[in-house]
C-alpha cells in the first residue's frame, strides 16, 4: 500500500511503525474471510482491510478521528484472526493499537460512552475495586433485562456477565511464594493479574498445584498487577504503560534475586500483552532492555506445561472436551497445539470447535461495549460447540470462559484445571454434582 506520510510525521516512532505496517498490506482481502465482524455484518469498513484504509487516511492527515472512523474501529475485536490469515505479514495489532490511542487523544466521545469507559478503566484493573463492584452487581443483576429494554444495553450486558455469587479469594491469598514438592526443578513467576483472581481463583489455584507438584517453585512477584491490556485496548496509553513498567520492575527484581525460568500467564489476553512489552517500551531507554527480556521469558501456562514431564493417561474420566481456542492464544501468541496436546496426552478426548478461528465475542471489554455483536458471536460459538456434544469446554482465557458460560449449560473450565485434576488435584468445581449432565439434557430438550 502506498503511503504519503511526511518526513516530520515519520520522525514519530509510532507513525514510522504504522507506516511500515501499512506498506505491507497488498489489498488482497484474505483477511475478510476470517474477520468476525465482516462475517456477521458484511460491511467492508468492518473488515481489517477496510479499517486499514480508515486508519491510513486518519494518520496520514494527522486528523482528529471522526464518528465514522470511531464506529468501525470500536467494532474491531482485536481478535487478530486477520494476522493469522494475512499472507503478507501485516501486523494489524500494532496498527489498530496506534489508531485507538489516536482516537483517545483526538476524539471526544458522547458522555455515556465516556462514563462507561472510565468506569471500566477504573474498576477492572484493580482486584479490590472489582470485587466490590461485582458484589454490588450481584444485588441488581435481576434488573439487567429491564435495563436492556430501556436502552441501557451496556449496563445490562455488564450485569448479565457478573457472577450471581462471587467466589472466595484464592487459596493462599497473600502468599507470594509456593515451594516445589520434592527436589526443585525450576522457578517461575505467575501473573495473578486483575480479573482472574476475583472471578476465577480456581484457575490460579490449579496452576500453582500443577507446577509445585512437578517440582516447580512459583512466585507471585510483589508489586505486579494488571498487565495493562484493558486500558491499552481503550487507547489509554499512559495508564497502560504505567502498568507495564510496574510489572517489568516487579519481575526484573525477581530475575535479579533467585532468577526465573519463565513468566507464566493463565489468561491468554494478558499473555499476548506481556509478550508485547518489549515492543510497547522499545523507545523507553530506561525500560526497553528489561521489557524485551520479560517478553522473551513469558509463556502461556499450557505452552510451558507442554514441555513438562506430565504422566500419560492420568485423567480420572475420559471426558469429551471441546477445546475453544482463545483468539489471543491462537492468533496473538500462535500457541495452537500445546493445550490440546497436553489434554490428549492426559487421556481426555479433545475435539476442535467448528469455525474455531472466529471469536466468541468476549475480547476484553468488547462484550460490554459492543453487546449486540458480542451476543451474536457467542450464539454462533455456542452453537458450534454444542454440535460436538462435549461434556466440558476448555478455554485458556478468563474472558472467554465467562462469555461462553453465559450462553450454555455445558461446564466451562480452564485447561489447567483439567490438567491439575488429571495429575492428582481435585475435580474442577464446574464438573461437580449434576452440572456435567445439564448440557446433554438441554440438548435433548432442544431436539424435541
Amino acid at each position: 500500500m502506498q503511503t504519503l506520510f511526511s518526513l516530520a510525521q515519520l520522525a514519530d516512532p509510532q507513525v514510522a511503525e504504522s507506516e511500515k505496517i501499512l506498506r505491507a498490506c497488498v489489498h488482497c482481502g484474505f483477511c475478510t474471510a476470517t474477520c468476525p465482524t465482516y462475517v456477521l455484518l458484511g460491511d467492508e469498513l468492518d473488515s481489517p482491510r477496510g479499517r486499514i484504509y480508515l486508519i491510513k487516511e486518519m494518520l496520514e492527515h494527522d486528523a482528529p478521528a471522526t464518528p465514522e472512523v470511531v464506529k468501525h474501529i470500536d467494532r474491531c475485536l482485536s481478535c487478530l484472526a486477520c494476522m493469522t490469515t494475512c499472507p503478507s505479514g501485516v501486523h494489524y495489532m500494532h496498527l489498530v493499537d496506534h489508531a485507538r490511542a489516536h482516537i483517545e487523544n483526538t476524539y471526544r466521545r458522547p458522555l455515556p460512552d465516556r462514563l462507561i469507559r472510565a468506569l471500566l478503566a477504573w474498576v477492572l484493573p484493580h482486584n479490590g475495586r472489582l470485587r466490590w463492584a461485582l458484589r454490588a452487581a450481584a444485588i441488581v443483576k435481576p434488573l439487567a433485562p429491564l435495563l436492556a429494554v430501556i436502552g441501557l444495553r451496556r449496563l445490562a450486558a455488564m450485569l448479565a456477565l457478573a457472577p450471581a455469587r462471587l467466589p472466595g479469594p484464592p487459596d493462599g491469598a497473600g502468599q507470594t511464594l509456593f515451594s516445589a514438592q520434592g527436589q526443585r526443578k525450576g522457578r517461575v513467576a505467575l501473573l495473578d493479574g486483575c480479573v482472574t483472581p476475583v472471578i476465577g481463583p480456581s484457575i490460579q489455584e490449579a496452576a500453582i498445584r500443577v507446577l509445585t507438584r512437578h517440582g516447580i517453585e512459583v512466585v507471585l512477584a510483589r508489586g505486579q498487577g494488571c498487565c495493562g491490556g484493558i486500558v491499552h485496548h481503550m487507547g489509554r496509553e499512559d495508564a497502560a504503560l504505567a502498568g507495564v513498567r510496574r510489572n517489568v520492575e516487579a519481575w526484573t527484581f525477581e530475575l535479579g534475586g533467585e532468577g526465573l525460568d519463565a513468566i507464566l500467564i493463565t489468561a491468554s489476553g494478558c499473555g499476548t500483552t506481556v509478550k508485547d512489552y518489549g515492543f510497547m517500551l522499545r523507545t523507553d531507554p530506561a525500560y526497553a532492555a528489561a521489557a524485551a527480556r520479560i517478553s522473551a521469558l513469558t509463556m502461556d501456562i499450557c505452552e510451558y506445561l507442554a514441555g513438562a514431564d506430565l504422566p500419560r493417561g492420568g485423567a480420572p474420566e475420559r471426558l469429551v472436551v471441546a477445546y475453544h481456542a482463545a483468539c489471543s492464544l491462537q492468533h496473538g501468541q500462535k500457541v495452537v497445539r500445546e493445550p490440546k496436546d497436553v489434554l490428549s496426552r492426559l487421556g481426555f478426548l479433545v475435539k476442535d470447535v467448528p469455525e474455531g478461528h472466529l471469536c466468541c465475542g468476549s475480547a476484553g471489554t468488547y462484550n460490554i461495549l459492543e453487546p449486540d455483536i458480542a451476543k451474536r458471536l457467542r450464539a454462533r460459538k455456542v452453537g458450534n460447540i454444542e454440535k460436538l456434544a462435549p461434556e466440558v469446554i476448555a478455554a485458556g482465557n478468563i474472558g472467554c470462559i465467562t462469555q461462553i458460560a453465559a450462553g450454555t449449560a455445558i461446564p466451562v473450565v480452564h485447561p489447567v484445571e483439567l490438567i491439575d485434576w488429571a495429575t492428582g488435584g481435585p475435580r474442577p468445581a464446574a464438573l461437580r454434582g449434576d452440572r456435567i449432565t445439564a448440557a446433554p439434557a438441554r440438548r435433548a430438550e432442544a431436539a424435541v
